[in-house]
C-alpha cells in the first residue's frame, strides 16, 4: 500500500497537492484537524508499504517513522517543524528546512521545480508567511489583485484545519484535499462558484465577527492575550485569528486562548511577525505543547498555569 500523510492545514494539503498534480497515484490518505500531528503512529506498515508524510514534525513522529524503516516501508518526508535527529537510513528520503521563513508546500515547490507554483504561493499565504509570499508573488509578476485572491484562498483552506476534533471542521481535510485536486490552478478555485473557497468565505466571516467582538483578556506592548468562548467557531477561528493578530501589530507576541470542555486552554502562540523565534520553544515548556519558532501551541494549559505563560512569554521578548 502506499500511504499519502499529511497536516490537515493549507501547507499540508497543498504540498500534497502540488505532489500527486505532479505524480497521480492512489492512495490512503491520512490526515486529520492541524494539531492531530501524530500521524505515523497510526499506520500498520508492512515491508512492501511506501509513504509520504508531510508538514508534520519528525521529532513527533519518531516512533512512527523508526517502526516503518524497520518494517522495511519506504519513507519520503518533507517538514519545516522540528527534526529531531534525522535517522540515517536507505530507506528515508527527508527534505528538511527549518528556517522560519519557508513551509512544507515551497519545500516541495522547490522539488518540482515550481511546477505548480501558484499553489506553492497559495500555501505560503495560509502559513502566514505573507511577506515570503508577497515576495513570490511580486517575481511571478501577479498582480495585487492576484496576490490578494491567493492570500484568501490560503487563509480559508488554512482556516479550515483548526478544530479539536473533526466534527468542527466544514470540510474533512482528506475530502478538502480531494477537492482541490481537480484544479490544477487556484484561480481556477476562486473562479468556480460552487467550489470550497466560496462555502469556506461565507463561515470565515461569520467565525471572525464574533472572535473580533471579543475584548483582549492581557495586552501589553509585548504581548496581546485573547480567549475565546467553548465552542466550534472559536475552535475554528483560532489559529487564522492568530495570524490577523499578528500582522495588525507585528511588534508584538499574540496568544489566543479557546476554552476546552475540561476547561483547560488551548492556546495558539504567535511570535512577532518582526521577530519570528521563540514560540516553539516557549510552549514546549508545558505539558502538550510544541511548534516551530514562528508559531506554536499548547493544547491542553491549565488554567492555573496562564500566569505563568504569559510571564514566560513577556520574558523572552523583553
Amino acid at each position: 500500500m502506499h500511504y499519502d500523510v499529511f497536516n490537515g492545514d493549507a501547507d499540508g494539503i497543498i504540498a500534497l497537492l502540488q505532489l500527486r498534480l505532479a505524480e497521480p497515484k492512489e492512495s490512503t490518505l491520512v490526515t486529520g484537524v492541524k494539531r492531530d500531528i501524530q500521524l505515523l503512529e497510526k499506520l500498520t506498515i508492512n515491508s512492501d508499504d511506501s509513504i509520504v508524510a508531510l508538514d508534520i514534525s519528525m521529532e513527533k513522529n519518531k516512533a512512527g517513522l523508526e517502526a516503518a524503516l524497520a518494517a522495511g516501508a519506504r519513507v519520503f518526508y518533507a517538514d519545516h517543524h522540528k527534526s529531531g535527529d534525522i535517522p540515517q537510513h536507505t530507506n528515508l528520503e527527508a527534505h528538511i528546512d527549518l528556517d522560519a521563513n519557508t513551509c512544507t508546500a515551497l519545500i516541495i515547490d522547490k522539488l518540482l521545480g515550481g511546477r505548480f507554483h501558484y499553489w506553492a504561493i497559495t500555501a505560503a499565504y495560509g502559513d502566514n508567511l505573507i511577506a515570503k509570499a508577497d515576495q513570490l508573488a511580486d517575481k511571478a509578476n501577479l498582480s495585487f489583485e492576484q496576490k490578494e485572491q491567493l492570500k484568501e484562498l490560503g487563509t480559508l483552506i488554512n482556516y479550515n484545519g483548526y478544530g479539536s476534533q473533526l466534527a468542527d471542521l466544514h470540510y474533512h481535510p482528506d475530502q478538502l484535499f480531494q477537492e482541490l485536486l481537480t484544479y490544477h490552478d487556484p484561480f481556477a478555485v476562486i473562479a468556480d462558484q460552487s467550489s470550497p473557497f466560496y462555502i469556506l468565505r461565507s463561515a470565515y466571516q461569520q467565525d471572525m465577527g464574533k472572535a473580533l467582538a471579543i475584548e483582549p483578556r492581557h495586552q501589553s506592548d509585548k504581548l496581546g492575550v485573547f480567549e475565546l468562548p467553548d465552542q466550534a467557531s472559536s475552535r475554528r477561528i483560532s489559529g487564522v485569528y492568530g495570524n490577523l493578530l499578528a500582522n495588525q501589530s507585528p511588534d508584538s507576541a499574540h496568544a489566543v486562548l479557546t476554552e476546552n470542555a475540561d476547561r483547560t486552554y488551548t492556546v495558539s502562540l504567535r511570535a512577532p511577525l518582526n521577530n519570528k523565534q521563540g514560540a516553539g520553544d516557549i510552549c514546549s515548556q508545558f505539558p502538550s505543547g510544541g511548534g516551530r519558532a514562528a508559531a506554536a501551541g499548547i493544547n491542553a494549559l491549565e488554567k492555573q498555569q496562564l500566569d505563568q505563560f504569559i510571564q514566560s512569554v513577556e520574558q523572552y521578548y523583553s
